[in-house]
C-alpha cells in the first residue's frame, strides 16, 4: 500500500484496473485507492506482468502492506522473477514520494490513448472512469460501458454520469431505518475522508489550545479595486475575488510573521520556508482544503487561477493528494452564505487559521462623520502553544492594513 498523502496511515482498495496476467507498463493505472484525502488511481512505477493480486477490492491495509506482485514481462506461468531476474516482489511502497516516480525500463510499453469522447477500456475490458464517476454510476444504476467519456483519453468523469438519466426500473438504495422516540432514524457510514476530518478536527480541538481574535476591516478600497480589475479584464480572463485578496494578504503577513507560518510539534516550534496557503472548499459531504503553493510569490491573478483550478478538481473528484498536502496556513470563507463571523478549527500541523465573513454595507464614523462603509470581519484562531495573544493580534492587524490599501497586494 503506497503512501499517497502526508497524513495517510492506511488505504482501501476500490477497483483493480489490471487483472492477473495483464502486462503493466510504467505509468499504467494499476489500482484505484481510497486515501484519507481523496480517491485516486495509483500509477505503476514498475513494468512487468501482474502475477498476483494480494489485496482484494474493499480491503483496507496499512501503509507498506503488499497489495500485488509484478514479475517479468512476457514470462510464462509463475516464474516469480522480475525483469532483472530477481524474485518477483510485492508492489509496496513504505514511504514513496506523493506521486509515483516512473523508472526507466526498456520493456515499458506506452499505454494506448483512445479517441476523445469514447469510453476507453483496459486489456481486461474494464472501463476507465474516475472513482467519483464509478460511485455515481453505481448509485444511479448505470453501466459504465454505456457512457461516453469526456475526460483525458476518454476517461468517464462526474459530468458524464450526471448528464445521463438513471434507468426507470432502478430505484435508489434506501439505508435501513430504525423507529425510535426521535422518529425514523437513518444511519450513514462515513467514508475515509469524512473519518479523517472527524478524527483530525477532534484531535485539533483536544490538543491545541485555541484562542480567537476578531478584527473589522474596511473593504471599501478593495471593492473599488476589484471593480476596476473586472472592468479591465479581457473576455475569459479570471478576475481575482475578495477571497483571493485575503489569501494574498495572509501570504504577505505570513512572510513577516514566521511563527504564524509554523506549528508546535513535540515540544518544539517548527517554521517553514515556503508559504503554502490552504483554501477551504466545500466538497460533496465533506470539507476539503487544497493548497496554493508559494502564495507569497504569486500575483493576485495567478492565485485566482490556481484557486479556481484546484477547487474545480475538488468538486469533480479529480484532486490528487499532493494538491491537498503541504499547507502551512488556512483561509476559510463563509461570507458567500451571509455569515458575518465564525470561529474555525485549526488544521493539524498548522499554527493558525483565518475565517472570513461577508462584506456588508454599514454605517461607520470617519473624521467625526457618519458615512457608509463596506465592512468585513476576520477572525484568527491561534494555537496558543506557538502563537501568543500579541503575536496573533499583530498578524491580524497586518492583514487588515494590507486589505485596506489593496495596492500593496500587487507589490
Amino acid at each position: 500500500m503506497p503512501r499517497l498523502s502526508d497524513s495517510m496511515e492506511e488505504g482501501t482498495i476500490l477497483t483493480w484496473l489490471k487483472q492477473v496476467g495483464d502486462e503493466v507498463a510504467v505509468g499504467d493505472e494499476l489500482v484505484e485507492i481510497e486515501t484519507d484525502k481523496a480517491n485516486m488511481a495509483y500509477e505503476s512505477d514498475t513494468a512487468g506482468t501482474l502475477r498476483e493480486i494480494l489485496a482484494q477490492e474493499g480491503e483496507t491495509l496499512p501503509i507498506g502492506a503488499p497489495i500485488a506482485r509484478i514479475g517479468e514481462n512476457g514470462a510464462g506461468g509463475s516464474s516469480g522473477q522480475d525483469e532483472g531476474g530477481r524474485p518477483a516482489g510485492p508492489v509496496t511502497a513504505g514511504d514513496p514520494p506523493p506521486l509515483p516516480v516512473a523508472k526507466a525500463s526498456s520493456e515499458a510499453v506506452p499505454p494506448t490513448v483512445p479517441p476523445a469522447g469514447e469510453a476507453s477500456e483496459t486489456d481486461a475490458g474494464r472501463v476507465k472512469a474516475s472513482p467519483l464517476a464509478r460511485r455515481l454510476a453505481k448509485e444511479k444504476g448505470l453501466e459504465l460501458g454505456s457512457l461516453h467519456g469526456s475526460g483525458p483519453g476518454g476517461r468517464i468523469v462526474k459530468s458524464d454520469v450526471e448528464g445521463t438519466a438513471a434507468p426507470a426500473s432502478v430505484a435508489p438504495e434506501v439505508p435501513p431505518s430504525i423507529e425510535t422516540a426521535k422518529g425514523e432514524t437513518r444511519t450513514q457510514e462515513l467514508n475515509k475522508l469524512q473519518q479523517t476530518i472527524a478524527r483530525r478536527m477532534a484531535e485539533s480541538k483536544a490538543t491545541a489550545p485555541h484562542f480567537y481574535l476578531t478584527i473589522e476591516i474596511d473593504m471599501g478600497k478593495a471593492v473599488e479595486a476589484r471593480a476596476a480589475l473586472k472592468a479591465a479584464a479581457r473576455e475569459g480572463e479570471v478576475v481575482p475575488s475578495f477571497n483571493d485578496m485575503v489569501v494574498k494578504a495572509c501570504a504577505i503577513a505570513l512572510r513577516e510573521f514566521p511563527k504564524a507560518n509554523g506549528a508546535y510539534r513535540d515540544g518544539r516550534f517548527e517554521t517553514y520556508s515556503r508559504v503554502n496557503v490552504g483554501v477551504a472548499v466545500a466538497a460533496e459531504e465533506a470539507l476539503v482544503v487544497p493548497t496554493i503553493f508559494d502564495a507569497d510569490k504569486k500575483g493576485l491573478r495567478q492565485i485566482a487561477e490556481d484557486t479556481r483550478a484546484v477547487a474545480a478538481k475538488v468538486r469533480d473528484g479529480s484532486v490528487i493528494p499532493p494538491e491537498l498536502s503541504g499547507g502551512t496556513f488556512t483561509v476559510s470563507n463563509l461570507g458567500m452564505y451571509g455569515i458575518e463571523v465564525f470561529d474555525a478549527v485549526i488544521n493539524m500541523g498548522q499554527a493558525a487559521i483565518v475565517s472570513i465573513g461577508a462584506i456588508r454595507e454599514a454605517p461607520a464614523v470617519r473624521n467625526g462623520e457618519l458615512v457608509p462603509a463596506q465592512l468585513m470581519k476576520a477572525t484568527i484562531a491561534c494555537d496558543h502553544r506557538i502563537l501568543y495573544g500579541a503575536e496573533g493580534a499583530e498578524f491580524l492587524a497586518r492583514v487588515k492594513a494590507l486589505l485596506e490599501e489593496p495596492i500593496s497586494l500587487a507589490l
